[in-house]
């Protein structure tokens, strides 16, 4: 299993990601987009804020992907996630799995953003109208 951890703050590239999981054994590949909506509840998003520990959040974003790999038999895995400040429409977070068949490919993408959430240290500000609030990184 071969796989692509980044955090940056430049622009994601969903497309990009998709040629990179490509490979000819994969029947299945799918790709998660994460972008910023306009509202939370109803509080009206200006935009949103990521911060993270860098070091530790790679370190735990392969964690996740070894992991997956463990549990499904991936054959690429990309975890890319944004940090600094993003508009409504912007992409935060593109994660992608390819395997030989899509029952695996859905499962393990859904566990790597569902993981990710839980367990790497990127904090999210969520900026208002009227106010912000840190959402909790670790729910």
């Amino acid at each position: 299993m071969e796989s692509q951890i980044h955090l940056t703050d430049l622009p994601l590239d969903p497309s990009g990601i998709h040629r990179y999981l490509s490979t000819p054994a994969s029947g299945g590949i799918v790709v998660f987009t994460g972008t910023v909506r306009d509202h939370n509840q109803d509080l009206r998003v200006i935009r949103l804020e990521f911060e993270a520990y860098e070091p530790m959040a790679i370190k735990e974003m392969e964690r996740l992907a070894q992991v997956c790999s463990e549990q499904w038999p991936c054959h690429r895995i990309a975890i890319h996630h944004r940090l600094g400040v993003l508009g409504v429409g912007e992409i935060p977070v593109v994660i992608g799995v390819s395997t030989a068949h899509r029952q695996e490919a859905f499962a393990a993408c859904q566990f790597l953003i569902d993981a990710l959430k839980v367990h790497v240290p990127i904090w999210k500000k969520e900026v208002f109208t009227d106010g912000s609030q840190w959402v909790s990184a670790h729910p």
